[in-house]
């Protein structure tokens, strides 16, 4: 009998794609890289736009004079310059978000349909946003010298909250949520949701090709929320009953290793040194982006020196975040291979990723960019998996496409 060989096993699955496509796909990741950076700069020239045009300035000054308080000035500076941000980056998001999307195949979504759902978006978002940030601004006054701490506990439970209420509320007015039919793919979903203490009630495929050509799944939800939901890209790539129980189970490793709730007490340790930061740069970065009738960190006015400040760190802190990301992945690669063992379903579902997202990238960019381990490292680790569970190994069972919403 051959010896199984994880590495030549791993060799044949990145082989399934051409040459052309792998240099498609690292065209893709590489270009995202720089996208990263232009984004930062664009919207570093957008706030200095902001905060050297003194539009910001001369409206709270109105409001003053009018007999605004502190909490409505606030409230409709900071909505002025939400709007003002959104409607200046939109050339940006069009080639970033959807034209650069549809070129390398990832979308089909019309311009009119993107436009639709990104202002969808702005008019959910953009309210909350500004709670959030009106309240931070009357943390501010309030506690001027421990304001960063206090912020950081509310962004967390803001955090929270929008994990309880997003998929109940939010992601149907996105797209259309249809119960999984009766069949065998509802039946092997059910069966390991029961296995791992995963609510089972609330199984749904939906029309992620909508948006998007990736192949993908999720369970998201907190406190009775949680619902298992798969995108019906999965089945028009040919899923197979193995690649959906290995993909679902990867995605249940997320929940029921709460990552979660690790992502909210970590964003909540990032938010506070993020704060801080603010708290101790925003003087001199106002004096050195010039922010000109700005009264201090409690003005609303000065909201643009904020978030360029916070611009920046996003950008050095890339690695970091990315690595806790990376991380979550791949425990719940881990969690997929032991609990539901199809090593050879994940990796054809893995290599159905690839488009989006290069196989083999070197150690320092998978380090400073990748937030899911390098497709090649994962297959691999499958195929190890495999080596070491050669009883295990469940035949492949090939099952027809439930239906798709319609």
């Amino acid at each position: 009998m051959a010896t199984f060989d994880p590495a030549e096993a791993t060799a044949t699955y990145l082989s399934k794609l051409s040459p052309e496509a792998h240099s498609r796909a690292v065209a893709y990741t590489q270009g995202g890289h720089w996208i990263l950076l232009w984004t930062a700069v664009i919207s570093l020239a957008i706030y200095v736009l902001l905060v050297r045009s003194g539009v910001l300035v001369r409206l709270r000054d109105r409001l003053e004079a009018r007999g605004f308080g502190p909490l409505w000035v606030s409230a409709l500076v900071l909505g002025a310059a939400f709007v003002a941000e959104t409607l200046l980056n939109l050339p940006w998001s069009v080639y970033a978000d959807w034209a650069r999307e549809r070129s390398y195949g990832l979308s089909s979504q019309p311009l009119a349909g993107w436009l639709g759902e990104s202002a969808l978006a702005s008019v959910i978002g953009l309210p909350v946003t500004l709670a959030l940030a009106v309240g931070i601004y009357a943390l501010i006054r309030r506690a001027p010298k421990t304001w960063w701490l206090w912020s950081a506990g509310l962004i967390a439970a803001c955090s929270v909250a929008i994990m309880v209420v997003a998929p109940v509320y939010i992601a149907p007015l996105f797209n259309k949520y249809e119960p999984a039919p009766p069949g065998a793919v509802r039946d092997a979903v059910v069966a390991l949701a029961e296995a791992n203490g995963v609510p089972s009630d609330r199984i749904f495929i939906y029309d992620g090709s909508r948006q998007s050509n990736r192949y993908t799944a999720n369970v998201a939800g907190l406190f009775g929320s949680t619902r298992i939901a798969m995108s019906d890209v999965m089945f028009a790539k040919g899923a197979d009953l193995a690649e959906v129980r290995a993909v679902v189970g990867h995605e249940m490793g997320h929940y029921v290793l709460n990552h979660g709730w690790r992502n909210a007490i970590v964003l909540s340790i990032l938010a506070v040194l993020a704060l801080f930061t603010v708290d101790r740069l925003f003087a001199p970065a106002a004096r050195w982006l010039g922010a000109r009738g700005v009264r201090g960190l409690a003005d609303p006015a000065g909201y643009p020196v904020v978030v360029a400040i916070l611009v920046g760190l996003g950008l050095i802190s890339t690695p970091v975040t990315a690595s806790l990301t990376r991380i979550g992945e791949a425990e719940a690669d881990r969690f997929s291979l032991e609990r539901v063992n199809e090593p050879d379903g994940l990796a054809r579902a893995l290599v159905k990723t690839i488009e989006y997202r290069a196989a083999t990238p070197g150690p320092i960019e998978e380090v400073l960019f990748y937030e899911h381990p390098s497709v090649g490292s994962r297959v691999r680790r499958a195929m190890d998996w495999k080596a070491a569970h050669p009883a295990d190994v469940v035949p492949v069972t090939v099952v027809p496409p439930p239906a798709r919403p319609g």
